[in-house]
């Protein structure tokens, strides 16, 4: 159902409140870009510092900017389930057309847990529905296993896979049922996990660089599998830059940099270092991105 070069898009401020010019610009870099869906309100997204006004703010924003052109996938998981239910409806009512759902943080549930925590949010809302597994993030980890199971309810429909492992990619492949979606949760691994049955990734440089992303998947898709590695090889400089710090951190910089958003984070993110600011800057010239 979701498959391509995806997009977790940040969200702008400005003096504290949702930029709401920068972002509607930003979704249409993305699609100038080739950028096949957009993911609002994910971890790029700083969801973690949005009052649930803003959160589906954005999501409101977003739905009505894209305007049907690509599908948009809310962010709209918690480590609270009847959130994550109020949230998921709220996304189906805006307009989007499915749902991201990270694994409960910091409960650190068991994979029952886990199973009947998704099956409760997929039972409640009738919308197609991502999972993310993001353990560095989260400290719990869904299982394959697990993964299978919950790839027999009709609306979870794929995962994001966030772990770098080819091995984990290749087991969530053989156990899941159906057409279900293998989605890269990191730049790292994008053509490498295309390559065990992935379908595209949902991308935190694509930020910067949308045509770049886009272009390995197309590449891909058409059967040129050196070109869509020739672009991987180019790509990882610029996605090892979007983690000098922690993520939304540098790509928000670049984007300020850029001239495209104001610099401003939320605390407790921090500004980047001088240091690897330079660093970063430095790179996007080489990119051609400044």
């Amino acid at each position: 159902m979701f498959a391509g070069a995806m997009v977790a898009i940040v969200t702008p401020f400005k003096e504290g409140r949702v930029d709401e010019t920068a972002l509607r610009e930003l979704v249409e870099f993305q699609l100038a870009g080739g950028i096949d869906a957009i993911i609002p309100c994910g971890t790029t997204g700083e969801s973690a510092t949005l009052s649930h006004d803003e959160h589906n703010q954005v999501v409101d924003i977003v739905v009505e900017a894209v305007a049907g052109r690509v599908p948009v996938i809310a962010g709209a998981g918690s480590n609270n389930t009847a959130e994550a239910i109020h949230l998921t409806r709220h996304a189906k009512d805006a307009g989007a057309d499915g749902v991201l759902l990270i694994t409960p943080y910091y409960n650190k549930p068991s994979q029952e847990g886990l199973y009947q925590h998704f099956k409760a949010i997929a039972e409640s809302v009738d919308i197609p529905m991502l999972l993310y597994n993001v353990p560095g993030r989260t400290s719990v980890d869904l299982l394959p296993g697990t993964v299978g199971r919950l790839s027999e309810l009709p609306n979870i429909v794929g995962i994001k896979e966030a772990t770098g492992s080819m091995q984990r990619a290749s087991e969530v492949v053989e156990l899941c049922v159906g057409d279900f979606d293998l989605l890269s949760g990191d730049d790292f691994t994008f053509f490498p996990q295309m390559c065990v049955g992935g379908k595209g990734v949902i991308s935190v440089s694509a930020n910067v660089a949308p045509e770049l992303v886009a272009g390995i998947y197309d590449a891909f898709t058409a059967g040129d599998w050196a070109e869509a590695a020739a672009l991987n090889r180019k790509l990882q400089k610029l996605a090892r830059a979007m983690f000098y710090e922690t993520n939304p951190v540098p790509v928000k910089t670049a984007l300020a940099l850029m001239g495209k958003i104001d610099e401003e984070l939320r605390l407790p993110l921090a500004p980047m270092s001088p240091e690897n600011r330079d660093r970063l800057k430095t790179v996007l010239e080489e990119y051609g991105l400044l």
